[in-house]
Order: C-alpha cells, then sequence, then structure tokens
C-alpha cells in the first residue's frame, strides 16, 4: 500500500510545483514509452490480443501526442490568467491561478491498461501533483510491467504505483486523496464516489454507457458501414466509446446491414479467429457474459466463438427487444444490434428515453438532421464518422449523467488537477469611504451606479 504521508511530505515540500520538476517527469515517461515499447505492447497483445498497429494508435502513439501536446502547451496553461476588474474594486488586478491539488488517486482500466491509466498522469504531473496509480488487474501482464517500470523512470517520492485487485482497491478508498480519477464501470464508480463522499474528496468518473450511431437514409452507405465498423470492432469491442447500438432509417436497412457485413468481411477476412488484427475478449467471465447476449436476438452475421481462446468473432443481432439485456446493458464487446427506425425523430426519442450515453454518432448528408441530433445530449458527438473524436487533445472527453461526470485531455486534464484559484490584488489607496455606513441616499445611488443596478 502506498505510504500517503511520504507523498504528501514530498508535496508540502514544493517539489512537484518548478515546471522544471513536471517537464522532467513529463519527459521520463515518455522515455519509458520510447525504452520499453516492444515489451509494452507484448504486454498488451497477453492481456488482450493487441495487434501492434492498435497498441500503437490507441495506447503508445496516443500517449506520446498527449504528453508532446502537455509539454507544448504547459507554460502557457500555467501562468496566472488575468481577467478584468469590476468597477467598485478599481484600482487593482484580477486573476485566475492555477494551482495543484495535492495527492491524487488514479484508478485504471483493463480495455485500455496503458492509456486510461497513464493519460491521466499525465495530466496530474501537468499540475503539480503527487499521485498514486493502480492498474486494473485484469490486465495483469501490462501492470506486472508498469509496476516494474514506473519506479525506474518516475520520482518515487512523488509517484507510486499499487498493484492488486478489487481487495487493494478499497483500501486505496479508505485513505483521504485530494482528487479521485476513475475509468470504469457504473457501479464500481458508485463505491468510488461513496468512499470519496467521507473526505468530500472531488472526483472524475470516466464511465461508459449505451453509445448509439444513427444512420439515416441519405448518408453514404458504404464509408458509413465501414467507419462504424472499424469503431465497433476495434479491440475487439472493448472500448467505451464504440457504437453499442446502431438505429438505422429503414429505407436504408437491408443496404445498410448488407454494407456492414460486407466491411467485417473487408477488415478481418473469412476467418477472423486466425486473423492477427482482431483482439481476444479479457477473460472468461467477460466472454460468458458476450455469449447470453446472443439469445436476445437473431444473429444476422458472425457468432463464432472459442472461450478456450478467448475469441468472439464481429456479430451482429437483428430482432432484439427493447427491454432485453443487450438492449439495456452496456455490451462492452463483440457484439453489435440492430434497430430499425422509420425516421430520425423516432431515433432520437429511443435515445433519449435512455440514460445519457458516453458517445453519440451520426451518419447523414443533412444539416438540419446534424442540428437536431447536437441538441440530444451525450458526453462527445461525433458526426459521419467514429471515435475520431479521441484523435483531437484540445477538446475535453468526459461523460455526462450516467456516463460520467468531470472532463480530461489536454487542457482539460491540467484543469481538473489543478485548483483555478480566485486571486485580488488591490492598493491601501485610494479607499473612498461611500462603501462604507452610515449609508446614505447619495451613497445608494453611486453604489447602484458602480455595480451596474439602477433605482
Amino acid at each position: 500500500m502506498a505510504d500517503l504521508s511520504n507523498l504528501r511530505n514530498a508535496f508540502a515540500s514544493g517539489i512537484t510545483k518548478p515546471l522544471a520538476w513536471r517537464r522532467e517527469q513529463l519527459g521520463l515517461l515518455q522515455q519509458l514509452l520510447r525504452d520499453h515499447e516492444t515489451e509494452l505492447m507484448n504486454a498488451l497483445q497477453q492481456d488482450l490480443g493487441k495487434p501492434a498497429a492498435e497498441s500503437w494508435s490507441t495506447e503508445l502513439g496516443f500517449l506520446h501526442r498527449d504528453i508532446r501536446h502537455t509539454l507544448k502547451n504547459l507554460s502557457r496553461w500555467s501562468k496566472p490568467q488575468r481577467v478584468k476588474q469590476p468597477l467598485l474594486a478599481w484600482p487593482g488586478r484580477s486573476e485566475i491561478r492555477p494551482e495543484p491539488l495535492g495527492v491524487v488517486l488514479i484508478l485504471g482500466a483493463w480495455n485500455y491498461p496503458l492509456q486510461l491509466l497513464l493519460s491521466p498522469l499525465v495530466a496530474a504531473i501537468a499540475a503539480g501533483n503527487c499521485a498514486v496509480i493502480k492498474p486494473s488487474e485484469l490486465a495483469p501482464a501490462t501492470a506486472a510491467l508498469l509496476e516494474k517500470l514506473i519506479p525506474d523512470y518516475l520520482s518515487g517520492s512523488c509517484v507510486r504505483i499499487v498493484t492488486g485487485d478489487a481487495e487493494v482497491a478499497s483500501k486505496l478508498l479508505e485513505q483521504r486523496f485530494d482528487h479521485i480519477f476513475y475509468t470504469g464501470g457504473s457501479r464500481v464508480g458508485k463505491i468510488v464516489m461513496r468512499a470519496a463522499s467521507e473526505f468530500l474528496t472531488p472526483v472524475t468518473l470516466e464511465l461508459g454507457g449505451k453509445s448509439p450511431a444513427v444512420v439515416l437514409a441519405d448518408a453514404d452507405i458504404k464509408v458509413a458501414a465501414k467507419r462504424v465498423a472499424w469503431g465497433k470492432w476495434l479491440n475487439a469491442g472493448q472500448t467505451c466509446i464504440a457504437p453499442d447500438y446502431l438505429l438505422v432509417e429503414d429505407a436504408v436497412y437491408e443496404k445498410f446491414v448488407e454494407a456492414l457485413q460486407s466491411a467485417i468481411a473487408e477488415l478481418y477476412g473469412d476467418q477472423v479467429a486466425d486473423n492477427p488484427d482482431f483482439g481476444k475478449i479479457i477473460n472468461a467471465q467477460h466472454w460468458q457474459r458476450l455469449e447470453g447476449y446472443l439469445s436476445d436476438g437473431k444473429v444476422a452475421y458472425g457468432g463464432q466463438r472459442d472461450a478456450a481462446r478467448r475469441f468472439f468473432a464481429p456479430t451482429l443481432l437483428t430482432d432484439c427487444s427493447n427491454e432485453s439485456a443487450v438492449m439495456q446493458e452496456e455490451i462492452f464487446g463483440p457484439i453489435l444490434p440492430i434497430v430499425k427506425i422509420r425516421n430520425l425523430a423516432e431515433g432520437i426519442d429511443l435515445i433519449q428515453a435512455r440514460p445519457k450515453p458516453l458517445a453519440l454518432y451520426g451518419f447523414t448528408t443533412s444539416d438540419k438532421a446534424i442540428e437536431q441530433l447536437e441538441q440530444v445530449a451525450a458526453g462527445s458527438q461525433c458526426f459521419n464518422d467514429t471515435l475520431m473524436f479521441m484523435l483531437n487533445h484540445n477538446l475535453p472527453f468526459g461523460g455526462v449523467g450516467n456516463s460520467g461526470m468531470g472532463r480530461y485531455h489536454g487542457y482539460f486534464g491540467f484543469t481538473t488537477f489543478s485548483h483555478m484559484k480566485a486571486v485580488m490584488k488591490r492598493s491601501s489607496w485610494p479607499d473612498p469611504d461611500f462603501r462604507y455606513p452610515p449609508y446614505t441616499g447619495f451613497k445608494d445611488k453611486l453604489m447602484r451606479w458602480l455595480t451596474g443596478g439602477s433605482k
């Protein structure tokens, strides 16, 4: 278990506040990724069957871009931001001063065990914090490798890695932190939030939910099918922002289902089980959970599976009842239900009848349709593509409602792990007496004028 007293002493010493220290630690983290790229990719392959291309684009490459973006902008982000001074407070100046929170806890997830642990760490270090990080025990090869490597690169007095199961996580949550950042499911998210409430600790919860994709009749069907297939079956469907169900307009329903089948065959071939570009399910428990969904509809494509190899083929389900488990629970795997809708209005009604999703996708060439979909609450939205908003570190990432709270990536991660402190500076002179008692009619009129009121 991490010794928080040592971390708190290190933070109190001020070691993490200079930008030079933050840059050094970020540079060392980047060096770790460079020095051990092959080992990290092997661990990801062992845990999730990730092909090297996916390991790079969604894990190591993502983190390299994140660190470069942070280093490039850190000086600007850290500067006090001057804001307007109200007339009543003249002469003087007001500013917002970013200040590190202290010692933070980061609980990573198993589906992207590097990105979802280390990207929040990048933001925490950039903001000048000490951190305890816990990788998911469900990705044991990656967790073990990080446990070995992190102490060799990052400051042991300021960054600690703790490995173990849910009991270890529970013990960590019994301690007081200055911020808790959790990525995972809503069930554990509630546990994290309850634990944090004991100390009034602020939390960031990056959860999930059922992210819909809407395909309208005017969409480019072939391109839409290929982009849905890529976004859905990346990492064998184990992506929190993957399309979780499809709403396809009646006029192009059959055509789109055929196009989607063709896209899957183009991406992964006829023998998906032997394709090194398609990953595996994280463990037997999740594999069995996914198999249970197959009885909730008609398997229109795929369905092949092998428990021993943790293989589950890209699978399309049709004729699913809205009350079925596959339409109520987050699938988090390679099964995609497809629902026929009469029009966009019906699709929007179906989406809004559910908890707010982490992501919403729309495929259409109609600006009016896009405007209508933009009015639907979701953590993020992307039109005529899937997942690609994650590439833009200038956009915040986070959920809303049941899909999470808080945000990060780039500047938004920096502010999440910072206290944006309000500071006003004034001189002792002049000191007019119109704001002090005894109050008079003239003082009242002057105060109303200076504060923008009227009488």
